[in-house]
């Protein structure tokens, strides 16, 4: 997927996954949380639809078919990422290459943490759903698809869409921004504010740091 100049617009190349509420334990199941960080996430994205309990690849798997590969927009059924809160789905979705998901509907702790670390989801009706999905079957390999941030438009060839997105995500996104980054934004109107707590209310300033040095001068020499 690439994004013009201005990080408005996503152009990407999308592979339709049809399954209705498809939960955050299906998209990352739980033998792949074993790890301390974010890394390697990717081997086990949508792992048991991808692979036979032998481990082998599902041949008749959308994301097994070799005109998708690099594919990075799902087109997914309806209230994608239901299920438990677990952030590893998202990471795992964006380390295999997905850079956007449209669907008519998310679990709403899916849709927080997606759109926080910049997984774009773009969700548009559900007869807009469907007529992207009937548009992907028609399509050999993966359909082309345009996601206008700026506009809240979902395009394709022969379909254009609104959808719903939050200013301020829609700001993120626009600036180039994650969750912390947004944060930060605010950083001269937080360092006013924690001026003034400070001013007002002094004891609590270093006030961690101050209690190591007492306890450390009553402790004597080690």
């Amino acid at each position: 997927m690439s994004a013009d100049n201005t990080n408005t617009t996503l152009r990407g190349r999308a592979a339709l996954l049809d399954i209705a509420n498809l939960d955050t334990d299906q998209i990352m199941p739980k033998q792949f949380l074993r790890g301390i960080d974010k890394s390697g996430l990717a081997p086990g994205l949508l792992y048991d639809l991808r692979f036979d309990g032998a481990g082998q690849p599902r041949e008749d798997f959308v994301l097994n078919q070799p005109a998708f590969a690099g594919t990075d927009v799902l087109l997914a059924g309806s209230n994608y990422g239901c299920g438990s809160s677990r952030e590893h789905a998202v990471w795992g979705m964006q380390q295999y290459g997905f850079k956007a998901v449209v669907a008519s509907s998310f679990g709403e702790i899916f849709y927080s943490n997606a759109m926080n670390n910049r997984l774009l989801l773009a969700m548009v009706s559900e007869d807009d759903a469907q007529a992207f999905m009937r548009e992907a079957r028609a399509t050999q390999g993966p359909l082309a698809m345009e996601i206008d941030v700026e506009q809240r438009q979902v395009r394709t060839a022969g379909h254009s869409a609104p959808f719903t997105i939050s200013e301020r995500h829609r700001r993120m996104f626009i600036d180039g921004l994650d969750v912390i980054g947004a944060s930060l934004t605010y950083g001269d109107q937080i360092t006013a504010f924690a001026q003034r707590h400070w001013e007002a209310q002094p004891w609590v300033k270093d006030v961690a740091r101050r209690t190591r040095e007492r306890l450390a001068a009553a402790a004597g020499p080690a």
